[in-house]
C-alpha cells in the first residue's frame, strides 16, 4: 500500500466519522496498459469531493456522477 491509498483510507475513516456518504473504490483487476495498478484506491464523498485515483479520469468522472 502506498502513501496515496493510505491517505485514502483515512479520509474515507474522517468524512465517514463527520458523517458524510462515501463510496470506497478499489482497482480489483487489470488488463492491457492501464495508468493504477491492482490495490489503487479513490474515496468519493456525496458532495464530489475525491481523494486517491484508479484511472486516468474518465472512470472517477463516472463514479462521482453516480455517488451524487
Amino acid at each position: 500500500m502506498d502513501s496515496v491509498d493510505l491517505d485514502v483510507l483515512k479520509s474515507s475513516a474522517r468524512w465517514l466519522a463527520d458523517g458524510h456518504r462515501v463510496l470506497l473504490v478499489t482497482v480489483v483487476k487489470t488488463w492491457g496498459s492501464l495508468p493504477r495498478p491492482v490495490g489503487a484506491m479513490l474515496a468519493v464523498r456525496a458532495d464530489g469531493h475525491v481523494v486517491g485515483a484508479v484511472s486516468g479520469g474518465c472512470i472517477e468522472d463516472d463514479l462521482i456522477d453516480r455517488v451524487r
